[in-house]
């Protein structure tokens, strides 16, 4: 790979910011790694990146943890992140990242502005929102801003949070890194990108966890909420350019 120092930083640069909000590293290392990468490629890296990534997060948050949630959450999304990463071998991606980023920017910056609305941890509300989360990373290789709009909604503690999303993340990603391996997505002159990226997202967790303990809970929950107005303005920007 070219400019690999430089695809180096910037997944570091993914996992502190996807440890600081909350979600994971896949919502910035996608964009990222498509500079670097034709799209099956990084969603077949991605997913084996984020497995990594995850019990990164596990090990360094695993005093937290909502184990009713990662369940009703963690079920459907990774039954629908199996038919998502499926899908992806017949569906025009291009219309499903413009309708994402527009829900992105939409329902963040509705939850910035109006920051008393809550959304109530029922089971309906965790099915849906796994379902959504796990299709949309079946699909595009990153599903966490769904389950960061979600969890963010909860108001739940900082370790909770992420705990919970690494936990249901992990299962999301090895069962999607299967389907990736069977769609051929993950290609053996890529693997020796895999040990690089432990050691990256070992490193990101660890600054994020230190970020973290300088932030109150209502700053965690602004910071969840920014970075996924970001990513929808920028995704609707590459994708409407391109």
């Amino acid at each position: 790979m070219e400019n690999l120092l430089l695809f180096i930083l910037l997944a570091l640069l993914a996992e502190i910011l996807g440890t600081v909000g909350g979600f994971g590293s896949s919502l910035f290392f996608v964009p990222i790694a498509s500079y670097f990468l034709d799209f099956h490629s990084v969603l077949g890296i991605t997913a084996l990146f984020h497995v990594l990534s995850n019990l990164s997060k596990i090990a360094f948050f695993r005093k937290g943890f909502d184990k009713k949630l990662a369940i009703s959450m963690g079920v459907p999304a990774v039954a629908f992140v199996i038919v998502g990463a499926f899908l992806s071998k017949f569906i025009e991606t291009k219309i499903l990242e413009i309708s994402l980023a527009i829900f992105l920017i939409v329902v963040s910056l509705t939850l910035l502005i109006f920051k008393k609305i809550t959304v109530k941890p029922t089971l309906s509300n965790s099915i849906m929102g796994g379902t959504f989360s796990g299709m949309i990373a079946g699909l595009l290789g990153t599903g966490g801003a769904i389950r960061g709009i979600t969890l963010a909604a909860y108001n739940l503690r900082i370790d909770v949070f992420i705990a919970t999303s690494a936990i249901i993340d992990l299962a999301i990603d090895a069962s999607r890194s299967v389907v990736y391996s069977l769609n051929g997505y993950v290609h053996k002159h890529d693997l020796y990108l895999i040990p690089i990226l432990l050691i990256v997202s070992i490193m990101g967790t660890f600054i994020g966890k230190i970020i973290l303990t300088k932030i109150s809970e209502q700053q965690f929950k602004s910071i969840v909420l920014i970075l996924v107005l970001i990513t929808g303005i920028v995704t609707f920007s590459k994708v409407v350019l391109k």
